[in-house]
C-alpha cells in the first residue's frame, strides 16, 4: 500500500541576503512546487522581535526547446511590502500614507 500523506521537499538553493549559497530542504505543495515566498524568522539576541528574511521564489533556468522551468531558486527581498497576507485581484490597493492626494507637506 502506498503512503498518501509523505512529505516532499526538494533542495533550494537561495540567494543573496545572509542565507546567499545556502541549499536547504524545502517542502513541497500539491503541485510539486515550493512556497512563492519563504520567511525566515530571525531571533533578536536581546530579546527583541525577531525579524524575518523574505526571499521569493524564482525560476533556476529554463529549457531550450520548450521554455519550461528546470527547477526553483529564492532571491532575497529586502523590501518586502506584502506584510505576509496573500493578494487577491479583487482586493483593494494598500493603504497609501496619511494625507490628501495632492498635499503639499512641507
Amino acid at each position: 500500500m502506498a503512503e498518501t500523506g509523505a512529505v516532499k521537499s526538494q533542495d533550494t538553493p537561495f540567494e543573496g541576503g545572509p542565507m546567499d549559497g545556502r541549499v536547504l530542504p524545502v517542502m513541497v505543495g500539491p503541485t510539486g512546487h515550493p512556497p512563492k515566498t519563504y520567511r525566515i524568522p530571525v531571533p533578536d539576541p536581546e530579546g527583541g522581535p525577531p525579524t524575518v528574511l523574505v526571499y521569493r521564489r524564482v525560476p533556476r533556468g529554463h529549457s531550450r526547446r520548450l521554455g519550461l522551468v528546470q527547477g526553483w531558486k529564492y532571491e532575497y527581498d529586502p523590501d518586502d511590502t506584502s506584510g505576509g497576507k496573500l493578494r487577491w485581484p479583487w482586493s483593494k490597493p494598500a493603504a497609501r500614507p496619511p494625507g490628501k492626494p495632492g498635499d503639499a507637506n512641507e
